[in-house]
């Protein structure tokens, strides 16, 4: 073991005794010789209380004890300790003791890429290289050489975090510089400890490559739990998203049938104080005709598109409320579809009465021509609407969804041919001088109008659901990301089986940047490999998959704002930027948020998930 390597090792044991305050030491080999420090350090990486020891050692067999105690447990943890006895520790060994902590080093923070110390090494390299690809200023192929530029460290941190710095505002041939200015903005924006000092780096022949591999370990684990918070911010952006988008849909939806419902009971109200009944002047007469012909031709046929708009509205508001499991909406009292059909059958009637009422005064017509017309329009009329009522009340499952659109679709088909008679008999209504209808207010403009609608409807409603289903589907994997996952799957498959075992998987899995605690770790492979020990190709590439897609399921909701809250009960407006929130999305749920017992700027995202999940 190269002496080189004890400055980078002490600094990185000091920093775990730090995480519990625990004093620092100085001299690597005589501070462990007592096996006290060596105990507490286990205890700490190890996240296990090893039980009673002499916190106080004086005599010899007191310090052995010690130290047998921290090997028995560095060996219980599955790390084989070869050629090193307690009594070598005792004696202040100083190869040996850096022979240890390098052990401990691999197994508690490197190995953490990878279980085997070789496999841990060329994944660690690989997730480096892979990090400074675009960087054509640094070409890695170790940990001693690739470094002393500096240019390396400062590319993983540009990588990353881009705001901190701008890569090509340095100093190429700096190398002390860029080094020591890499070191400071880890340290300070990254919480990554000076395991290394600008000399060991840039003024040795050969930087010694335990101690870059130990200090670039450190910028692997920090950018691994960045990287967590990313996905975690993107997911709650895009649950976001969906919440803002029904809520617009649905305040549209109010604002539409509400105006919709006034225009309506302003028109009967003008109705009832101007009668045609009234009129006793053939000009007057036949200029309220006139009129309501207008008034059928552009007002009525505008609200007749604009009430199907809104039907349809509404039952994509359903569907996508379905779609992403969320609390069903429900129009307000007053606005809800039955009583727009309410207020649409009283139009209907008063639309009749006052047709009548104009005929009266204008025209002698034969009843023959008028009820077969009437008859057929009537039919015509209703048979368009009830299946353009079919094609706005769908909702729900979108397969079935599908099957009922194409249903109707072949249904419609046969209104051709029964348009074709309607107009024959509006033809010989013409014919006969027949210029009103008093059994019908349908003319062939309007069920031209109403079949083209209905046309429209049909072929709306399709787009809609086969664009819900391509985002039900949709998966975020490119021929890019094949590529590179497939060839981390050959690289990590040693033995050409076209399988991966799990300390391959492992392996794979973080040379592409996701690391997994054990216990995590053991919970996916077994999801993933089935009732197999191994992983197969198709395996693997859909756990990729799965993991870069940002689903919006509950519990990955809730899970997402608990990482984006930091583990706390609420979440505070930093939190929400932190996540790289767009500011309309953090601006909408701060607004539809309820503060935290009345705190000020502490959002209770729980409450405000139990509201919009079913």
């Amino acid at each position: 073991m190269n002496p080189a390597a004890a400055p980078a090792f002490t600094k990185w044991l000091n920093n775990r005794l730090s995480l519990r305050n625990l004093p620092p030491i100085h001299q690597l080999a005589r501070d462990l010789a007592s096996g006290t420090v060596l105990i507490q350090l286990l205890e700490i990486i190890g996240d296990t209380p090893l039980g009673f020891y002499n916190r106080n050692p004086r005599m010899r067999i007191q310090k052995v004890e010690n130290i047998n105690k921290a090997l028995d447990f560095v060996r219980y943890r599955g790390v084989p300790l070869t050629n090193i006895g307690a009594e070598d520790i005792a004696d202040q060994n100083v190869k040996l003791v850096l022979g240890l902590i390098w052990t401990l080093i691999l197994r508690f923070t490197i190995a953490e890429i990878n279980e085997e110390g070789l496999t841990a090494k060329e994944g660690l390299l690989l997730w480096c290289q892979r990090q400074t690809a675009p960087y054509p200023e640094v070409n890695i192929q170790d940990f001693t050489y690739s470094w002393q530029d500096g240019l390396a460290f400062c590319a993983l941190i540009h990588r990353h975090r881009p705001d901190l710095f701008n890569f090509y505002d340095l100093d190429l041939t700096d190398r002390h510089r860029n080094t020591a200015f890499a070191f400071e903005v880890a340290e300070k924006y990254l919480d990554i400890p000076k395991l290394l000092d600008v000399e060991d780096v840039c003024d040795v022949a050969k930087p010694d490559e335990k101690s870059v591999m130990t200090y670039v370990a450190q910028y692997f684990h920090a950018f691994a739990n960045l990287d967590r918070v990313d996905r975690a911010g993107r997911r709650v952006g895009k649950f976001a998203e969906v919440m803002q988008s029904v809520w617009e849909m649905g305040t549209d939806y109010e604002r539409r049938v509400a105006q919709l419902m006034g225009q309506i009971r302003a028109l009967r109200e003008s109705w009832e104080n101007d009668a045609p009944t009234q009129m006793t002047a053939y000009a007057d007469a036949r200029s309220q005709s006139n009129a309501f012909n207008e008034y059928k031709s552009t007002t009525k046929r505008t609200w007749v598109s604009e009430k199907h708009e809104v039907e349809t509205l509404l039952g994509n508001i359903v569907t996508k409320s379905r779609t992403y499991n969320l609390a069903p909406y429900q129009p307000p009292a007053g606005l809800q579809l039955s009583d727009l059909e309410a207020l649409w059958r009283a139009l209907g009637d008063a639309e009749i009465n006052r047709r009548k009422a104009i005929n009266q005064q204008l025209r002698s017509i034969k009843d023959r021509l008028m009820k077969e017309y009437a008859t057929l329009a009537d039919r015509f009329e209703a048979r368009t609407r009830e299946q353009a009522a079919e094609i706005a009340a769908l909702a729900g499952d979108l397969d079935g969804q599908l099957t009922a659109v194409n249903r109707i679709a072949a249904q419609v088909r046969p209104l051709e041919h029964q348009f074709g008679v309607l107009q024959a008999a509006h033809h010989r209504c013409q014919e006969a001088n027949l210029e009103e209808n008093d059994y019908t207010v349908f003319t062939v403009e309007d069920l031209a109008f109403d079949l083209s609608l209905l046309k429209q409807a049909l072929n709306k409603k399709l787009a809609f659901i086969e664009n819900q289903m391509v985002a039900r589907n949709v998966s975020d994997l490119n021929p890019g990301q094949l590529e590179e996952f497939e060839s981390t799957f050959r690289h990590f498959d040693r033995d050409q089986s076209n399988t991966l075992s799990d300390v391959e998987f492992k392996a794979s899995l973080e040379s592409l940047g996701h690391y997994y605690t054990d216990d995590e770790f053991r919970t996916l492979f077994t999801k993933a490999a089935g009732p197999n020990d191994y992983v197969t190709f198709e395996q693997f590439i859909n756990f990729l998959v799965n993991v870069i897609q940002d689903q919006t399921t509950p519990e990955q909701v809730r899970h997402s704002f608990q990482v984006v809250a930091g583990d706390k009960p609420y979440v505070t407006e930093m939190d929400l930027k932190m996540s790289q929130l767009p500011p309309p999305v953090m601006a909408y749920l701060i607004t539809h948020m309820p503060a935290r017992d009345g705190a000020t700027g502490e959002y209770d995202f729980q409450a405000y998930l139990d509201a919009v999940f079913q």
